[in-house]
């Protein structure tokens, strides 16, 4: 269901207060605020499009601050076998053991 950017018409005509509302594109547009019942009218508005995954985005979404926010434990290989802890809970390295 699109949702829709609606605007309050002020008395002078300019454009007020918006807000969003979703409804199916077969609904008749609004033309009354759903809770004040002033006059409104359907403004058109950026569409809110997936955008494209870049490099950026990936290193944002693994970064030691978000992966700590999400509860997450990051361990770094410092040598063979070897895992010290960067951020998050858990022990502060992890040994490969060598059986």
């Amino acid at each position: 269901m699109p949702l829709y950017v609606y605007e309050v018409i002020r008395p002078d005509g300019s454009g007020g207060e918006q807000f969003e509302v979703f409804q199916k594109m077969s609904d008749p547009p609004l033309t009354q605020h759903p809770e004040t019942g002033e006059p409104v009218r359907r403004v058109f508005a950026e569409p809110n499009a997936p955008r494209v995954w870049t490099d950026l985005h990936a290193r944002s979404a693994v970064s030691d601050k978000n992966l700590a926010a999400k509860g997450f434990t990051k361990y770094v290989k410092t040598d063979q076998g070897t895992y010290e802890k960067v951020v998050g809970d858990g022990p502060k390295q992890l040994k490969r053991s060598n059986s």
